[in-house]
Formats: structure tokens, C-alpha cells, sequence
């Protein structure tokens, strides 16, 4: 007698004495394979390779949440041509950032002409017509040469140099140079729902706006004076809790509107307890743009990663069972997408896993520590950069000067290296 049988095989969970692998997506084409089993089309960290090792633990499915913040762009016009600048795109879990496209129309929207320009920061568009608006995004590229992010759109209008006024050989009119009425830079991006959004120049509040309620804001600084400026942008929540700041140099051209968009301020975020018993859940709350999704990721000896989403105030919410994590000191930190735009991570807030619960205490805001240079309640490398451009220049703000002696010198770094935090 002969028996036949049919096993149906689910994407649950597979077994046997020498591995399993936990509720794998199938894909047709033999992926993951050895000597000793073969594993079809599981996606699994495609973006990092094949993961091979004398013994290891394959994490299934969609597992990793993989990060790559959005660039924000600067767009000065000249004659004929538009100088391009983004921030660095922060890529991580399963990418890494490999290069970036410029992206360029007459329209706005699109479609987009794109010219990849290798992994650089800057490029100057050239052979443009005077008098007409042209469009830019920014996309990012990944080890692979695949589009991993798309920043928000700037423009801007090649202008011709407006004539030179005549002095005359009397001296009497003008001094000869060029004449112009407008140079000034315009901010834009996404904060809190109705939050107060702060510019800093040269670690100095310039100006402020208040986000729409969508979350949008646009402001406008004018007046400028032509060179090299180093700015700030931070927003505070309901809570009066502010995010980090977000610093960016630019370059102000005479008689020239530069435009930086895609601004995203990071969420910020909260925790309920200082120190959470094992097993009990510990409340992750924050507020960021409206309606957007926010990645909780949860550092420990191996990093936790939640998801959840932002009401109508961009008020979020996760309370993460702390079950899996082991006792001792923990962090959490948070970001958002929305509308294909991702924020950078806010600043981590630590925490302990114990035997007991210890609710977090009334917040008390201090930042009084000498070179705190832009307030945000942290000595690091933005302090720094910001007394970097002070070093040795006339008449420096007196957070700066940090002796008091009217001159920023290796004596302010010593007392900020002294304060330190990272």
C-alpha cells in the first residue's frame, strides 16, 4: 500500500534541532541558502548584505525599521545659476547613504530632471535663465543605488546683477557697487501644531513664528548683511518641553532671498518613570508633527523598536512592556515620517529597569551650565562649532564669552571641554 502526502507549510514559525526563524515573509527566489538548509526569499536586511556567521540569529520579516532622515536644502539664486547646500542625511538600521541626486524643474512639482552628483553637500546649477523660477529636491541614494528619501522642495530665480551706480572720478555718488534692496533667507518646515518656532543667528534669537495648525511654519529673516552665518531652529511643545535644536551654516548672498526648506524638528519625548519594574509597562510620550508616524526606538543589549502614530495635536503615545529588557540603565529615543519627510531622532531620555517603579518627578528645566552656547541643555559639538566661529572675532556675544574678557580663546573652550555632556 502506498500513502501520499501533501504538507502546507505556513509562515509562521519553522524548527529544528539547529535553528528557527520566526514568521518569515516568502518571496520567490532562494535568498538564504548553505550546505545545510535552504530559506526561501526571506527579506531580511537586504539593504546590509547577506548575514553569515558560525552561528547566528536570522530576525524575519519586517523586523528593522530602517532609518534615513530627509535633507534640508538651501537654494541661493545668482546670475544665471542657483547654489544648492542640504544637511547630511542620517541613514542607519539596514542603510547606509551613498550619494545624493539633484533634482531640478520649472515647474513647481515636477516633474523633476535628476543628475547624480556623488556624495557631496553642495552643487551649483548653472546655464539658467534670468527671470525664471526653477524647482530642486534633493533625493538620497543607498549603497545599492537605490532613491532612499526625497527632501521637500525649494526654488529660487537667477537674477541678473542690477547695474553698478557711478560714483563719478569726484568720489561724490555712491561708491560704484552694486545696489540692492532685498537680502534675507526664509525658513521652512514642519514643528508642533500651533508651538513656538525659535531662529537662532550666531546663537543669537533672530526671529520667531508660530507653526500653523498642520504644523507648517515659514518665517522670514531680512536685512541680512552679506557673509556666513551659523542658525539654529528649535520648537517647544505643550509641555514646554523643547527639542533639540537643529544648526545649519549659510552662506548670504547681497541682494539675494535664500530659501532653506524641509526643516524638520525632531519630536520631543517624555517618559512616565525614571525607573520602571521589570515587566511593567513604561509610558513613551511626546508631540510632533500632526498626524504623523513615530518609531520608538528603545536601546538596550539589543534595540527595541515600536511604532505608533500622532493624533490631531501631534500628541503621540506608546506604553512599551519592558518584559524583554534586562535590569539596568536604558534610553529611548523617537522620530517622525510624514508625507515621505523624516525627522532626526530627538534626544535620548534614560531610564533604569529595576524591582520597583519610580514615576518621573515635576520636570525642572535647568540649563545653566557655562557653555550651554544655544540653550538646548547640552554641551556638545553644536556649542562648539558656534564658539568656533566667535574664536578671536570682535565683540562676541557674552554666552560665548564664557571668562568674560571680550574675546572667545582657547580659555572659553577649556571651560566648555570642563562642561562637557556630548
Amino acid at each position: 500500500m502506498v500513502f501520499s502526502f501533501t504538507l502546507t507549510v505556513w509562515a509562521q514559525d519553522f524548527s529544528s534541532s539547529n535553528f528557527t526563524v520566526t514568521a518569515p515573509v516568502l518571496f520567490p527566489g532562494g535568498y538564504s541558502t548553505s550546505t545545510n538548509f535552504s530559506l526561501t526569499g526571506v527579506i531580511s536586511q537586504m539593504a546590509i548584505g547577506t548575514s553569515t556567521a558560525t552561528t547566528f540569529d536570522l530576525f524575519g520579516g519586517f523586523l528593522y525599521f530602517p532609518f534615513v532622515s530627509t535633507p534640508t536644502v538651501t537654494a541661493t539664486a545668482g546670475n544665471t545659476q542657483v547654489a544648492l547646500t542640504w544637511t547630511t542625511a542620517d541613514a542607519s538600521t539596514g542603510w547606509a547613504v551613498s550619494g545624493y541626486a539633484v533634482g531640478q524643474s520649472t515647474t513647481a512639482g515636477g516633474p523633476y530632471t535628476y543628475s547624480d552628483v556623488g556624495n557631496v553637500l553642495a552643487s551649483t546649477r548653472t546655464s539658467l535663465t534670468n527671470g525664471t523660477p526653477y524647482y530642486f529636491v534633493i533625493r538620497v541614494t543607498d549603497a545599492l543605488g537605490f532613491y532612499i528619501a526625497t527632501s521637500t522642495e525649494v526654488s529660487a530665480t537667477p537674477t541678473a546683477p542690477a547695474a553698478g551706480g557711478g560714483g563719478g572720478s569726484s568720489g561724490g555718488g555712491g561708491g560704484g557697487g552694486a545696489s540692492y534692496t532685498q537680502t534675507g533667507i526664509v525658513f521652512s518646515g514642519r514643528a508642533y501644531p500651533l508651538s513656538r518656532v525659535s531662529i537662532l543667528k550666531d546663537a543669537q534669537l533672530a526671529v520667531t513664528t508660530i507653526a500653523g495648525p498642520d504644523s507648517k511654519f515659514k518665517v522670514n529673516l531680512s536685512n541680512l548683511s552679506p557673509g556666513n552665518y551659523l542658525f539654529s531652529v528649535y520648537s517647544e511643545d505643550s509641555n514646554q518641553i523643547r527639542s533639540n535644536s537643529f544648526t545649519f551654516p549659510v552662506y548670504i548672498t547681497n541682494g539675494v532671498v535664500t530659501e532653506v526648506g524641509g526643516i524638520f524638528i525632531a519630536p520631543t519625548v517624555a517618559l512616565d518613570k525614571s525607573q520602571v519594574r521589570k515587566g511593567d509597562d513604561i509610558a513613551i510620550f511626546g508631540q510632533t508633527a500632526v498626524a504623523s508616524d513615530v518609531t520608538i526606538q528603545v536601546n538596550s543589549e539589543q534595540q527595541f523598536f515600536a511604532q505608533t502614530k500622532a493624533d490631531a495635536n501631534g500628541i503621540y503615545l506608546y506604553n512599551f512592556d519592558t518584559t524583554p529588557l534586562e535590569y539596568g540603565n536604558h534610553s529611548t529615543k523617537t522620530k517622525s515620517a510624514k508625507d515621505a519627510e523624516i525627522s532626526p531622532y530627538s534626544l535620548a531620555v534614560p531610564f533604569v529597569v529595576g524591582n520597583t517603579s519610580i514615576l518621573v518627578k515635576p520636570r525642572e528645566k535647568v540649563c545653566d551650565k557655562r557653555g550651554d552656547v544655544n540653550t538646548d541643555c547640552r554641551i556638545n559639538l553644536v556649542d562648539f562649532s558656534i564658539a568656533a566661529y566667535w574664536y578671536k572675532r570682535a565683540a562676541p556675544p557674552a554666552s560665548i564669552d564664557l571668562n568674560k574678557d571680550g574675546k572667545v580663546d582657547l580659555i572659553d573652550f577649556s571651560i566648555m571641554a570642563f562642561n562637557w555632556t556630548g
